[in-house]
């Protein structure tokens, strides 16, 4: 039955002798060049500015990135503070001499913290509307920039599944493995995908766009539900626990749909309220 399973051993990237340009990097750069024409197409509807949309990228890319990272950091290796703590905002590790590692820990909970921040800084310096407005429409390209996150891990043989204890699976061989693991983030890439159609939809073709912060919820429930059920057959990324025991990362999701199911069915403007 070895047709269920797959061997995958990819490499880290082109060699261009100076440089390695890695896979994963490509990822986000693809994730924010797509989310990037997405958001214009929208902002053409919303009749904004091509000047507010140049300065929602620039903040949306410092802040994801800087959010993804310290997230990690804080929630999955904390130590790092202490042992190398420049290589916690610079792309290089500084334990015996300098070496360039890329940002390799990024964590999707701090990306989505660091997203609302950075979407409430833009809205109060340059979009000047409700910071509701801006989340509503961003999380459209966000939700498909996680389906190339997600797809980087993948080819980077991070952020592993557990064992399937069967043919089926992909062996990740340049972990020195020879048994097939729940290929985990391809489960999470392929159910974001369905996430990002789901939103799209209810912008495009409801009149959901119009409901203060629904989309947001929408997004929130969505995302981290996915992100929630795809950790019981993710290994563990810190602590060890018991079988039946929730991880960190289910732990973390659960404010996130809370809020969401908030802002879908409880949250009302102010201006609506009477």
């Amino acid at each position: 039955m070895h047709f269920l399973h797959i061997d995958w051993n990819p490499s880290k990237g082109i060699d261009l002798s100076f440089f390695t340009l890695h896979y994963y990097s490509m990822m986000w750069i693809v994730a924010f060049i797509l989310g990037f024409y997405i958001m214009k197409r929208i902002y053409k509807n919303e009749n904004e500015s091509n000047e507010s949309l140049d300065s929602l990228f620039i903040y949306s890319v410092v802040g994801i990135m800087l959010g993804a990272r310290l997230g990690h950091v804080i929630f999955y290796q904390p130590e790092l503070f202490k042992e190398d703590f420049f290589s916690v905002f610079l792309p290089f590790s500084f334990k015996g001499g300098i070496h360039f590692t890329g940002f390799q820990g990024l964590a999707s909970h701090g990306a989505a913290m660091a997203m609302i921040v950075s979407m409430y800084l833009y809205n109060k310096k340059v979009l000047k509307k409700s910071v509701l407005w801006i989340l509503d429409r961003v999380v459209i390209p966000v939700a498909s920039g996680a389906v190339f996150v997600r797809f980087g891990n993948f080819i980077n043989s991070e952020i592993i599944g557990k064992p399937t204890n069967s043919d089926y699976g992909v062996v990740f061989t340049k972990l020195g493995e020879d048994f097939p693991r729940h290929p985990a983030q391809l489960y999470e890439a392929i159910c974001y995908v369905f996430v990002f159609l789901i939103l799209f939809y209810f912008y495009w073709k409801t009149k959901k766009s119009e409901q203060e912060g629904f989309l947001f919820g929408l997004f929130l429930v969505l995302l981290w539900t996915v992100r929630f059920f795809v950790e019981f057959v993710k290994e563990a990324q810190v602590e060890e626990r018991a079988a039946w025991a929730l991880n960190t990362g289910q732990w973390l999701s659960i404010p996130f749909i809370l809020i969401g199911l908030y802002f879908m069915f409880v949250y009302k403007p102010k201006s609506k309220l009477s």
